[in-house]
């Protein structure tokens, strides 16, 4: 990972956008906007089913990603999907509905896939894990090859939602078949609802020692920059505009100054309106950290 982010002088910043109109305006949108690097949805995220993507809206892709030199783009999955859930008709229903985003990302050359890994809805914390492993391995048997991977996202880790303690999400990655195709996107907002403190210095040190000793910095490859309405160790998933919320500022400079990640997709997640004037006010706020 150091060696991939000593090419970039500067945190790869960027927002998640809509694919209204065709998931090439995702790219156009975030140029516009002032994006390093785009987060998108391969099809709508309320929806069960969508039509497959045309040709000619692929070509409009990867021509866009070409014009706008944004050529480092990760997706996320459907918020619908529960890979942990004992009922078996959703948990398989959820296994297609990956298969088909893993599919769609293959093919318009995204390398990253990020997703909720799920949750236990009563069935216990260790059964919920394992089985999060069993939906993985399935998608997997079903995407031999692919370039695309799938990165766990840590969670706030409300309700039953799992993966919001970093041993939990080592613990699902060990119980798949094929952890080397796994890799996991760090977001701050659930990171800090979880109970990690990236406020200070020796929060910030300590929470990354210990992702380091538990999951691997290596297998770290994106962020998802939001700060929090609620206060530490809430276990409550409420995102907040940069420095607006009880992470604040000094969690994000040293995030920005933090070489080790430079590099690395950084994507904003907080709330905005059409016009998407909040996310050039937090990319502006986050620039103005680097260096601060």
């Amino acid at each position: 990972m150091a060696k991939k982010a000593a090419m970039h002088k500067g945190p790869l910043l960027g927002a998640h956008m809509s694919i209204a109109g065709g998931v090439d305006n995702a790219i156009l949108q975030g140029k516009e906007v002032g994006c390093d690097t785009v987060q998108l949805f391969t099809k709508s995220s309320r929806q069960w089913v969508s039509k497959p993507l045309g040709e000619e809206e692929i070509a409009r892709f990867h021509r866009a990603k070409k014009e706008t030199g944004l050529t480092r783009v990760v997706a996320h999955d459907s918020y619908l999907y529960n890979f942990a859930a004992s009922d078996d008709v959703l948990r398989k229903r959820s296994v297609a509905g990956l298969i088909d985003e893993m599919e769609r990302c293959e093919a318009l050359g995204i390398v990253y896939l990020i997703a909720h890994p799920g949750a236990h809805v009563g069935a216990g914390e260790e059964a919920g894990m394992q089985t999060i492993a069993k939906s993985i391995d399935e998608m997997h048997k079903a995407c031999p090859g692919y370039e695309t991977k799938l990165a766990i996202e840590i969670t706030a880790g409300q309700g039953s939602n799992l993966g919001y303690r970093f041993q939990q999400v080592r613990q699902i990655i060990d119980a798949s078949k094929n952890p080397d195709r796994l890799r996991v996107c760090f977001d701050t907002e659930h990171a800090f609802a979880a109970g990690y403190d990236l406020r200070t210095k020796e929060g910030y040190a300590r929470t990354f020692a210990e992702f380091d000793e538990i999951i691997g910095l290596e297998l770290l490859v994106a962020f998802h920059l939001n700060d929090a309405k609620k206060d530490l160790g809430c276990r409550v998933d409420r995102h907040e505009h940069i420095g607006k919320g009880f992470l604040g500022l000094e969690a994000f400079r040293l995030l920005m100054n933090d070489k080790r990640f430079w590099g690395l997709p950084m994507c904003l997640e907080t709330p905005k309106s059409e016009n998407c004037h909040e996310d050039r006010e937090n990319l502006a706020t986050l620039r103005a950290l680097l260096g601060a």
